[in-house]
């Protein structure tokens, strides 16, 4: 255990000793959000995302970018004659990113699952009816401007129900924003 300790330590000093594979940031940008599912008609929300990153790079064109992210999402839908209902949904997402750079390391790739947790449902049907955990995968790409200032462009796509009563998916596109310390 106390190798394992240590261990951890001198990858972590490493690390941290050079910059340039370890790099914290934050991001923040709209989310562009619907749901996907049968017998109804929906249409997008706008909400928003924010929150920390860590790119950790593996080698030159390879890198892993862990984040975590509050994420408003949902949709405006509409259950046959019924008017328009909002389903508000409010998370805190967990995705990991991997990049793999194309263009030095200016453009890049970006592909990985992104785990969810509900942490407020703001909508007029039952709230018990809403799943807590919500398992996704995201394509992108990121663009770094300069240093520090980078931009990213993704479509997230849910692969659980967002409700236990009903047959329906998150989907998001998202634009970012940051910048890296």
């Amino acid at each position: 255990m106390k190798k394992l300790i240590i261990l951890a330590f001198l990858i972590v000093g490493s690390l941290s000793a050079n910059a340039q594979l370890l790099r914290f940031g934050i991001k923040a940008g709209p989310n562009f959000s619907d749901m996907d599912g049968k017998d109804y008609d929906s249409k997008t929300r706008t909400g928003f995302h924010f929150g920390a990153v860590v790119e950790i790079k593996a080698s030159p064109n390879f890198s892993i970018q862990p984040e975590l992210l509050y994420s408003t999402q949902g949709a405006k839908v509409k259950f046959g004659d019924l008017k328009d209902e909002n389903i508000d949904y409010d998370y805190i997402t967990v995705p990991v990113v991997l990049k793999y750079y194309i263009l030095s390391d200016l453009l890049s790739l970006e592909a990985g699952p992104q785990f969810a947790f509900l942490v407020n449902d703001k909508n007029r049907f039952d709230v018990s009816d809403s799943n807590t955990f919500d398992f996704s995968v995201l394509g992108g790409l990121g663009i770094d401007i300069t240093k520090h200032i980078f931009g990213q462009a993704r479509y997230v796509v849910g692969l659980t129900d967002a409700s236990s009563n009903a047959d329906i998916k998150n989907k998001v596109i998202q634009l970012s924003v940051g910048y890296k310390f």
